[in-house]
């Protein structure tokens, strides 16, 4: 069975895990327990056959700055993740992140995605960013972030409200992608125009879009 990896990075504390296991048991985690490695997979159909997309979960922590990229290899996508609540999350995404993973997969294609946006209105937490003359992120601030930083998109979600859920990540991801067109348009024949082949980011858009299609006809 064939596998489409995708890859979430990001400083710790921020969600990364939240996100997965959100998605994938429709639950909470109660409390925080740092990743050091952890993958969670969900198998589609494509075509009558089965498609496993593998969601790989890293560790944000500088002690696993040199077991983290370990996991780079064969990325299919990855979600470069940060709180819209902690600023230096969002400047680690610049700082430390994209160059981090565009190092080691230059032609990878990420998305951006802020969570925690329950907390962006939250008082305690909006004054506790105050006392340090700190705001939360804006959207429209995060969504410059990523047309510099040539990210296929910006999202944001919380994994504690669902809104913005992890699904609506995946949907983003598909529909957004330049990919597209080019696999809604010709991939029923499973081959791309564009590249004469089954190239892998039409293949990881395809099934991250299947993804969405079958959890939207289950809800």
């Amino acid at each position: 069975m064939q596998t489409i990896k995708c890859v979430v990075v990001g400083d710790g504390a921020v969600g990364k895990t939240c996100l997965l296991i959100s998605y994938t048991t429709n639950k909470f985690p109660s409390e925080y327990v740092p990743t050091v490695f952890d993958n969670y997979a969900v198998t589609v159909m494509i075509g009558g056959e089965p498609y496993t997309l593998g969601l790989f979960d890293t560790a944000g922590q500088e002690d696993y700055d040199r077991l983290r990229p370990l996991s780079y290899p064969q990325t299919d996508v990855f979600l470069v993740c940060f709180s819209v609540v902690s600023p230096s999350s969002f400047e680690n995404v610049k700082e430390k992140w994209v160059p981090e993973i565009t190092h080691h997969c230059p032609k990878t294609p990420f998305l951006l995605v802020g969570t925690q946006i329950d907390l962006r209105d939250d008082p305690s937490t909006v004054e506790k960013l105050a006392k340090n003359k700190q705001k939360p992120i804006t959207p429209e601030t995060a969504e410059k972030l990523a047309r510099d930083l040539k990210a296929v998109k910006y999202v944001e979600c919380s994994a504690l409200t669902q809104v913005g859920s992890s699904l609506h990540v995946l949907r983003i991801l598909a529909f957004s992608s330049p990919g597209w067109t080019c696999f809604v348009s010709s991939f029923a024949n499973g081959i791309c125009k564009f590249c004469l082949t089954v190239c892998s980011l039409c293949l990881s858009l395809l099934l991250l879009w299947s993804v969405a299609r079958t959890e939207e006809r289950i809800r």
